[in-house]
């Protein structure tokens, strides 16, 4: 699937519409509406505590919303069930444990026990979703010996399993040294080429994101700020909460 072939692009649209999330009289999100289109890769930026990872919890069905997901096919009229693909910040597991990087994909895929061995079908789909990420040469490695770059890379073939309509990245490259911050966006970037997703990335470094995004959000409760990465960036609001002087 690319992203030039629009008979199979999959998902034309996804809409939030005024969605908010509140735990208790604590208000967290408020009058979300956006719409997330096939292709874009967009940057969300903002303060801590803005609510941007709440704000995948409630695209991933995690948390009681407010509002409407509503999901657009090109070629359908009726909505259909959005394949969601996500990239948490860190996978905490025992580094001690001998946990294979294909234990992890065969534990994903299939409800068979480990200690009966991985399936030809485990191996094949988890070699290809490697092989995308520049990865396949980890597919017998354990976990705990990964770096923080190769383990997010490895998450990121994970969710490609089945490539989805909707990636979200929630700050995937927290921790991981220059050069494989880099490489992971380039990846990103070429997915989104290739199979026509849509992108939303929680990002803390906003010079790093801007360059690779499409577009890019500032919320802080609600979106503040909503463009190309240049022009939000240069808008007041991002300006005083960043401390950006003049």
């Amino acid at each position: 699937m690319t992203a030039d072939n629009n008979d199979l692009c999959g998902v034309c649209c996804t809409r939030l519409e005024n969605l908010g999330v509140s735990f208790g009289r604590n208000e967290v999100l408020k009058d979300i509406s956006l719409h997330i289109h096939c292709g874009e890769l967009t940057a969300v930026i903002g303060p801590n505590g803005a609510g941007k990872t709440t704000l995948f919890r409630a695209i991933l069905g995690e948390v009681s919303h407010s509002g409407k997901i509503v999901n657009e096919l090109r070629h359908q009229k009726e909505p259909h069930d959005l394949v969601i693909g996500y990239v948490p910040q860190k996978l905490d597991f025992d580094t001690t444990s001998p946990v294979s990087v294909l234990d992890l994909f065969s534990a994903s895929l299939s409800r068979r026990p480990l200690w009966l061995g991985h399936s030809r079908r485990a191996r094949e789909i988890a070699f290809d979703a490697l092989k995308q990420v520049e990865a396949e040469n980890l597919l017998r490695s354990r976990l705990g010996t990964l770096s923080g770059g190769q383990l997010q890379r490895v998450l990121l073939a994970l969710a490609l399993s089945p490539p989805p309509d909707l990636l979200l990245l929630d700050e995937p490259v927290s921790g991981v040294d220059p050069s494989g911050i880099d490489l992971f966006y380039r990846m990103v970037s070429d997915l989104r080429r290739r199979y026509h997703m849509a992108i939303l990335l929680v990002s803390h470094d906003c010079a790093v994101a801007a360059k690779h995004a499409d577009r890019m959000l500032f919320l802080n409760k609600s979106v503040l700020a909503d463009g190309k990465p240049e022009d939000v960036l240069a808008s007041d609001v991002v300006k005083m909460t960043f401390g950006v002087v003049n």
